[in-house]
C-alpha cells in the first residue's frame, strides 16, 4: 500500500499560490507591451481567422442546433465552479491546453483546419452563453495565456450581450470581429438577451522572448499532465459515454412494455 495520497485540492491550490511569482518571471521575457485588449495587428493570422467565419459559424451552427447536446463547463471542469454558477454556459471542446481533441474535431473538420493554423495554439472551444447567462466578475490562472474570441452567432439586442475587461474596456460581440485580451485583467460576462450567444474561444501562449518562451512551454507541458487538465479530459469522457447510452435508450414505452 503507497504510503503517499495525493491530495488533488492541495496540489491545485499550492500551484495558484506559485503562478504570481511565475508569471512576474515570464513577464520579464515579454515581447509586447502589456494591454488589457491587444490590437489585432500585432496578431497576423487573425486576418486569416477573420476570413473563415463563414465556414466556422456555419459547423457551429450545424453542430449546436440543441444547445443541450453539449455539456455545460462546470460539467467538464469543475474547477470552474465559482465561474460557471449554473448549466447556461456551455461548451464543444476541439482544443484543450495543447490536446487534440480528435472525435470532436472530427465532427467539425474545416473548424479543426483552420485552427491549425493559429500559432500558439493551447485550447479551443465553441462557447455557448445561452440566454440570460451571467459569468461572474474574475482573472484567469496565469499571463501565460492569452484569449480570443470570434463573435459566431450574436444575439440581435448586441448592447445587452457583452463582457467588460477591467474597468474601461466594454467588449460587445460582433459576427466576425475578434477580441484579443488578457484575462488576468478582472472580466465578466453578460446574456441579458432572449437569445443565445455563441463564440469561437481560443487560448494561445502569449509572445514571450527568451528565456521566458522554455519556461512558457515547460509550464504548459507540465499542465497537460496534472489534474487540472486530466481530470477534465476525464470527464469530457464520462459524459459523452453518459450521454451516448441516453441517446441510445428505447422510447419510454418501450422499456414499459418489456
Amino acid at each position: 500500500m503507497s504510503l503517499f495520497k495525493f491530495d488533488r485540492d492541495k496540489f491545485i491550490a499550492t500551484a495558484l499560490d506559485l503562478l504570481p511569482a511565475f508569471d512576474r518571471l515570464l513577464m520579464k521575457s515579454a515581447a509586447t507591451k502589456e494591454y488589457e485588449i491587444f490590437p489585432n495587428a500585432l496578431f497576423p493570422w487573425t486576418d486569416y481567422l477573420k476570413a473563415q467565419t463563414p465556414v466556422i459559424r456555419a459547423e457551429a451552427d450545424a453542430l449546436l442546433r440543441d444547445r443541450m447536446s453539449v455539456p455545460s463547463v462546470r460539467e467538464i471542469s469543475p474547477d470552474h465552479a465559482k465561474i460557471a454558477v449554473d448549466d447556461k454556459w456551455r461548451s464543444f471542446f476541439l482544443w484543450g491546453y495543447g490536446v487534440k481533441i480528435k472525435d470532436n474535431c472530427a465532427k467539425c473538420p474545416e473548424t479543426a483546419r483552420i485552427l491549425e493554423n493559429i500559432p500558439g495554439l493551447l485550447t479551443a472551444f465553441y462557447s455557448v452563453m445561452l440566454a440570460g447567462a451571467h459569468v461572474p466578475r474574475h482573472t484567469g490562472p496565469t499571463k501565460a495565456i492569452l484569449t480570443t474570441h470570434l463573435g459566431l452567432i450574436i444575439p440581435r439586442e448586441r448592447e445587452k450581450c457583452h463582457m467588460q475587461v477591467g474597468d474601461d474596456n466594454n467588449v460587445v460581440w460582433k459576427e466576425g470581429d475578434i477580441t484579443i485580451f488578457d484575462d488576468m485583467f478582472p472580466h465578466e460576462v453578460w446574456n441579458d438577451t432572449n437569445e443565445d450567444r455563441i463564440i469561437l474561444l481560443v487560448h494561445i501562449k502569449r509572445p514571450l522572448k527568451f528565456p521566458g518562451n522554455l519556461l512558457r512551454d515547460l509550464f504548459f507541458a507540465v499542465l497537460r499532465a496534472s489534474p487540472f487538465v486530466r481530470d477534465g479530459l476525464r470527464n469530457l469522457d464520462a459524459w459523452k459515454q453518459k450521454n451516448a447510452v441516453a441517446d441510445n435508450a428505447p422510447p419510454p414505452e418501450r422499456l414499459a412494455a418489456e
